[in-house]
């Protein structure tokens, strides 16, 4: 009796064509990822690495880390100030409460290493976003590698554990939206989402608006002035977008703190005239500085070569332009805008470099480099030690131990840029101020503590905020006047740091 099996009819010619079919497939996928491009983007990652492989030395992370660890622990937000004695239980809005959790796990994960992980995936995230934004806009790889290369110089301002970097995510995936709205591709649906995360992230949101209304306006009218053009929108079109813009207004309000967060970068612009005033990065951009010589750069390639090649510009370009040249020269905090928004408009005036030819590539010298830079980066992951650097010189690290057993018995008068780490690692001690200066600047202790630093009426102020003791640097004219002042008495000093008591009865 003859065996019978029933089943499905395998065409066994299709096998080796098949097979055959799937070796193309995976050999082409292994050009694109061995293909020159990719070698463009390891190498700027690579020099983004370069930019980002400092310590770590900035004054808000130990506040923000502070209101994340009450957030898992509480589960409730700070709404009023109890780190310091001098406004405690007066409101305060924590604006960038999202965008500390990422540092708050990383810091606990790997602690000083995590929140260097953390910054540099956030720091190369944002310049690989903006090579990819200016090889969409351009369809030049090597004109958006060297546009977004030399804009990484730009970005360098803001390279730390800033809340800030996830802001710039967020305007980038903004304008990656706008530019496929452009081209005919609709996902504007995904716009009122990313405000609802932006809005709860961190105040930076408002420039977002500001393009998103900038881009619709651009096409409310029609015509040709030189060589900025501009085209109406169609009517369907328009209908959208007004859509869009109230879907993103109204998610603003839908934070913790309702109104009062969607109002705070309006009080940080009119209503904290101190803290801009007297904070480095809100400070004018100085063209004598290498950042500044390299904006001048910028624009200057950017105009000379419009002019050049007579291309013809968009409305909305001209006005994104406009806006990233005038926040970068006002507050030198927005350079990192301007290298944001800039550099897809300068990728489209090098064009004129030759395009990217792959079937004269070579993956095998591509996939050398690439692992050469990938090594050298592995072997050069900084250490702990490195890392705690700037921490241990700008901070008071050697007298940590001191001050975590001192239990003070009067109020202490403390650093603005040490508030922060005393809030984190001494929180038996209130600050007199920290970093976050705008709860301290409308109840005016910012003023009075700029009075006391600049030794206008130092005394005054010490009487009037009952202040028994002085936790401050020793090679400063505040801790030089004290040191050479009767009444005052040295509790502890380690030739960096200087703690002095009043030897007599606090006013």
């Amino acid at each position: 009796m003859a065996l019978s099996i029933a089943g499905p009819a395998t065409n066994l010619d299709n096998i080796p064509a098949t097979l055959s079919h799937r070796r193309f497939l995976d050999k082409l996928r292994w050009r694109v990822l061995l293909s020159f491009p990719v070698l463009l983007a390891t190498l700027l990652a690579a020099t983004v690495y370069a930019f980002v492989h400092r310590p770590i030395a900035d004054p808000d992370i130990w506040w923000h880390l502070r209101n994340a660890e009450f957030l898992v622990h509480h589960g409730s937000m700070v709404r009023q100030d109890f780190y310091s004695f001098t406004t405690t239980g007066a409101p305060w809005i924590n604006h960038e409460w999202l965008t500390e959790l990422p540092y708050y796990f990383g810091w606990r994960w790997m602690g000083i290493r995590g929140l260097y992980l953390v910054l540099l995936t956030t720091v190369e995230a944002i310049l690989m976003g903006v090579f990819c934004l200016a090889y969409y806009s351009s369809k030049n790889v090597k004109a958006a590698f060297l546009a977004c290369w030399i804009a990484a110089f730009l970005a360098t301002i803001s390279f730390g554990p800033r809340t800030l970097l996830f802001g710039w995510i967020f305007l980038l995936a903004e304008l990656f939206l706008l530019a496929q709205f452009k081209e005919g591709k609709d996902r504007l649906w995904l716009l009122p989402p990313l405000f609802l995360l932006w809005v709860n992230s961190h105040g930076s949101w408002l420039i977002g608006l500001v393009l998103l209304f900038l881009f619709v306006g651009s096409g409310l009218v029609e015509g040709t002035w030189g060589r900025i053009e501009a085209s109406r929108w169609t009517r369907s079109r328009l209908r959208k977008l007004a859509m869009v813009c109230v879907f993103c207004v109204l998610v603003l309000f839908v934070n913790p703190y309702t109104y009062h967060l969607v109002f705070y970068p309006f009080d940080l612009a009119y209503g904290q005239k101190l803290n801009v005033a007297s904070i480095t990065e809100w400070r004018s951009l100085d063209f004598h500085e290498l950042r500044g010589k390299i904006v001048f750069c910028m624009l200057a390639t950017t105009i000379i070569l419009g002019l050049a090649r007579k291309r013809t510009w968009g409305l909305d370009e001209v006005a994104f332009l406009l806006l990233a040249f005038y926040s970068a020269l006002t507050y030198s905090r927005f350079m990192f805008l301007a290298a944001i928004i800039l550099t897809p408009l300068l990728a489209k005036e090098l064009t004129f470099l030759p395009d990217y030819r792959p079937d004269i590539d070579k993956p095998w010298l591509n996939a050398i480099l690439i692992a050469c830079l990938v090594a050298a980066c592995a072997w050069g992951f900084p250490s702990e030690k490195y890392l705690m650097q700037a921490i241990e010189k700008e901070y008071p690290e050697k007298a940590l131990p001191y001050l975590q057993k001192f239990r003070p018995a009067g109020n202490v008068f403390t650093d603005y840029l040490w508030g922060g780490y005393l809030i984190w690692h001494t929180r038996q001690i209130p600050v007199f101020v920290d970093s976050r200066v705008d709860i301290f600047d409308h109840q005016g202790v910012f003023r009075d503590y700029l009075d006391a630093m600049g030794i206008r009426r130092p005394m005054e102020v010490f009487d009037n905020y009952h202040i028994r003791y002085v936790l401050h640097r020793k090679q400063t004219p505040l801790g030089y006047l004290l040191l050479n002042s009767a009444g005052w008495k040295v509790d502890y000093d380690d030739g960096t740091t200087i703690l002095l008591e009043r030897a007599g009865k606090t006013p």
